[in-house]
């Protein structure tokens, strides 16, 4: 799909904020220039006409400096939410059309029992991209719901990320080295077993999707003094460079152009993490050094012996 440039609003929006600042000025010489050298000076209706249209031309200038922002931000937008559809497309059709194809394969020939284990195994795994691509998407409405109360509850961090690296081993056939759990400690914390589910399955996700071979994620637990527990999941990944660090949090917002079509996503993952440890009274950042240099999120949270 074609996306639009921004260069021509941003760039007519800057011309009209320039002609309202010429014309302001080459107002206000008018104005004071027409008095002339007069002893009394401006009067009172004179300088009340001037600094009402000073007034008028700044709110004017500041309205238009808001609406460019706004196009820009809209238009950024429009051009995520287009990458998202094809994202969402391409990760749904995919795996429809290996499953047709496994299906009319399996209904047409006659195959042993090993071929039809092969096939079901296939299918087994285009079911689970289904899944969570729909998870996925479901988590990222959920987010943006309004809770006015925190989730209350213990959790015990160290079995859900045992549980968490786990599964990610699993799901991309990793060995032990590949993911490495080192917790210093062991501290329950507050907030919502399923929601941290979540949010660790994503951060761990993106750090073996957004890797080369060989994986090397670690996953470190470390209790600060101000009560709080923190969570580091590290990787040796393409990395993330300084200017995209505070955006990738972004609802939509995936990392270069380059990295959107070697990599599938939905640009949600992050937006989930975020929205969610907020959720639990946490905060999350991110750090990386650039390109090719890998990345690190951490995860903050309240210990379960913390006062609310």
């Amino acid at each position: 799909m074609k996306r639009r440039s921004i260069g021509f609003p941003v760039t007519l929006s800057s011309v009209l904020i320039l002609l309202v600042l010429t014309l302001g000025a080459g107002w206000l010489i008018l104005v004071v220039s027409d008095v002339g050298p007069a002893p009394t000076g401006l009067s009172s209706i004179d300088w009340l006409l001037l600094i009402l249209g000073a007034a008028v031309s700044l709110l004017i200038l500041i309205g238009l400096a808001w609406l460019c922002v706004w196009l820009v931000r809209e238009m950024r937008l429009n051009q995520r939410q287009r990458a998202f559809l094809d994202a969402v497309t391409h990760e749904m059709k995919t795996p429809l059309a290996a499953l047709r194809l496994h299906v009319e394969t399996i209904s047409r020939h006659d195959l042993d029992a090993e071929q039809r284990k092969q096939f079901l195994t296939r299918m087994d795994l285009d079911l689970d991209r289904l899944h969570h691509t729909v998870e996925q998407v479901l988590a990222a409405a959920r987010a943006e719901e309004p809770r006015v109360k925190r989730p209350k509850g213990t959790v015990a961090l160290a079995d859900l990320l045992r549980a968490c690296t786990a599964e990610i081993r699993a799901r991309h056939e990793l060995p032990a080295e590949a993911v490495v759990l080192d917790a210093e400690r062991h501290p329950d914390v507050q907030g919502d077993e399923g929601e941290l589910a979540l949010v660790f399955g994503n951060l761990l996700e993106n750090a073996v999707k957004y890797s080369d071979a060989p994986v090397e994620v670690k996953v470190r637990v470390c209790t600060p003094l101000d009560g709080r527990v923190r969570v580091e999941i590290s990787d040796c990944g393409i990395g993330i460079p300084a200017g995209e660090l505070r955006k990738i949090f972004g609802r939509f917002y995936r990392v270069g152009r380059d990295v959107q079509r070697t990599a599938a996503g939905l640009g949600l993952g992050l937006f989930i993490v975020r929205n969610l440890v907020r959720r639990q009274g946490g905060r999350v950042e991110a750090r990386s050094a650039g390109w090719g240099e890998g990345s690190r999120f951490l995860v903050t949270l309240r210990t379960a012996d913390t006062a609310t």
